[in-house]
């Protein structure tokens, strides 16, 4: 079921394809990422002083599952600062909700 997410947020062809359509390990890859965005959130502050980190992790995860959009914010935040971390949240949010509407029809 391969498929751009509602609002184009994650291309879901491209874990669809890395994972070779196995149905499990897309499962658990989308599980994994919902998990982790929630802890990732708590942490996309600028008086977090480990944002940075947090946003290079979110960067290298959005891209594995397809959030290529999340990854691209992630990227112009490490290079241009906090100020972009409202978007970076933003994008999270989105990726999160498409995974879950992905997740409700497979």
């Amino acid at each position: 079921m391969a498929a751009q997410g509602s609002d184009g947020a994650v291309d879901f062809g491209y874990l669809e394809g890395f994972a070779v359509g196995d149905r499990q390990v897309i499962a658990e890859v989308l599980a994994l990422f919902r998990r982790q965005a929630e802890s990732w959130a708590g942490s996309l502050d600028a008086a977090d002083p480990g944002w940075r980190d947090v946003v290079h992790t979110i960067k290298g995860a959005a891209r594995g599952v397809g959030a290529n959009r999340l990854g691209d914010i992630c990227a112009r935040a490490e290079a241009e600062g906090e100020g972009e971390l409202p978007a970076v949240r933003a994008a999270l949010n989105a990726a999160v909700a498409d995974i879950a509407a992905y997740q409700a029809r497979t």
